[in-house]
């Protein structure tokens, strides 16, 4: 065995693969899906003993253990494990996969299990391409994916394989791992010290990633030991992060929670939850005109005609951080962001185009009055010009059947209820219901 580097294991061996957990005992966390009523447990209990293996979609977090998931369920039941990248795999890859484990079978082994890891990256054709081997048993097709099983794989594979959610690693179950990676022969074989306050630094810079929690230990011990000291300080710590391990992903998973957890935010009127959230797609490189759309539609759906001018603003937000950009467009984005939070909120204008919507594509299409038709010549004599009758508004019918319908009713709230006060006056001149 080669022995260069600082904690005689091969060259090029990173601390977080050493640490891989060997079986069941040695993983922490996820006691939702490996606790005793787990659904993975009995697959990985060796009192159970070899058992068939149905095909599953591991969706989660990166570090979150899916890698080492698949590989003990393949040692415990003692099945070849094929690992494939969906980023540089081919389906030929995926026919040669399929074809050791029919091998397999032939010789009298259990099906392969075939990994493969980000399977979201496959196209439809190259994730249907699996379907008849996992039908037929030939392969038990294991998936590891960071994004959303129901946006990122086709309705094929999901209704053939089990979807099974890990969750971050909590800080607790954090600084359990990175105390044993310190004190493990696997690990640091006790070269280095830090006390539990070092460690939960690392445990909450890490974002739930065992991996990166993992990483930032072994970067710390190595500018110790370099440093010819035994003893891990909060300052190695921070100098082993060039910046807080942002758990954002504008192109995964993430995109789409974060996103949301903005817009609730402001919906909430939250004002400083939806800055914090911000800040997240900021850091996390997301597109400022996303952002900036997404506040132009919150302010027409959730703010609607309580602000009017909640709409203009967000308008004008869009158009000035498309000619700006970053880093500069924060400001302008932080500024709308507050306005929108801190304004009253209404979606019934929201309400009463779907409801408007819904009537029509049910069938409601009444003709058109023949007094409110185009005019061939001039004005049509049976229409009552409403700018000739006092008050300016006339009793004329506008559309029937719908008259005895109320799709729009403001909440009295802002400048709605201003315009609550303003129906109150004209629906009797239409002889429309209040």
């Amino acid at each position: 065995m080669n022995t260069d580097d600082l904690f005689d294991f091969p060259i090029g061996m990173p601390l977080a693969a050493r640490m891989r957990p060997r079986n069941l005992g040695e993983i922490v966390g996820q006691s939702k899906v490996l606790g005793k009523a787990g659904v993975l447990a009995q697959y990985l209990d060796p009192a159970v003993g070899i058992q068939a293996i149905p095909s599953m979609i591991f969706y989660g977090p990166p570090g979150t253990g899916k890698t080492t998931l698949a590989r003990l369920l393949a040692h415990s039941n003692s099945r070849r494990f094929i690992e494939i990248s969906a980023i540089n795999s081919s389906i030929a890859d995926l026919r040669s996969a399929m074809q050791t484990s029919v091998a397999d079978i032939q010789a009298g082994k259990d099906a392969a299990i075939v990994f493969v890891d980000e399977i979201h990256r496959f196209s439809k054709v190259q994730q249907e391409s699996l379907l008849k081997a996992v039908e037929d048993g030939e392969i038990v097709l294991i998936g590891a994916t960071t994004e959303n099983p129901s946006f990122a794989l086709t309705s094929a594979i999901l209704s053939r394989a089990a979807v099974i959610e890990l969750v971050n690693l909590d800080d607790a179950d954090l600084v359990i791992l990175l105390k044993s990676a310190l004190e493990s022969e696997r690990g640091l074989e006790g070269k280095v010290q830090a006390s539990i306050g070092v460690l939960e630094l690392i445990a909450s810079q890490s974002g739930g990633d065992a991996r990166k929690a993992l990483t930032v230990l072994e970067t710390a011990a190595n500018l110790v030991i370099r440093a010819g000291r035994s003893e891990i300080e909060h300052e190695d710590v921070r100098a082993s992060i060039n910046k807080a391990l942002n758990r954002y992903d504008a192109n995964g998973d993430q995109h789409y929670d974060i996103i949301s957890a903005f817009i609730k935010s402001v919906r909430g009127s939250d004002a400083d939850a939806a800055l914090h959230w911000l800040a997240r797609m900021i850091v996390g490189g997301e597109d400022p005109r996303f952002i900036a759309r997404r506040l132009v539609i919150l302010a027409s759906e959730d703010i609607g005609l309580a602000d009017p001018n909640a709409l203009v603003i967000a308008n004008a937000t869009m158009q000035v951080v498309a000619q700006i950009g970053m880093p500069e467009g924060r400001i302008p984005l932080a500024s709308t962001t507050i306005y929108l939070a801190l304004a009253p909120k209404s979606n019934r204008a929201y309400e009463a185009i779907n409801a408007a919507v819904a009537d029509v594509e049910g069938g409601l299409s009444p003709a058109v009055p023949k007094h409110l038709r185009s005019a061939t010549l001039g004005k049509d004599p049976g229409y009552e010009y409403p700018h000739d009758v006092d008050g300016g508004i006339s009793a004329q019918e506008y559309v029937p059947t719908v008259a005895l319908k109320k799709y729009y009713v403001p909440k009295p709230i802002g400048f709605e209820n201003t315009l609550l006060e303003r129906m109150s006056r004209i629906l009797p001149f239409l002889k429309r219901k209040q």
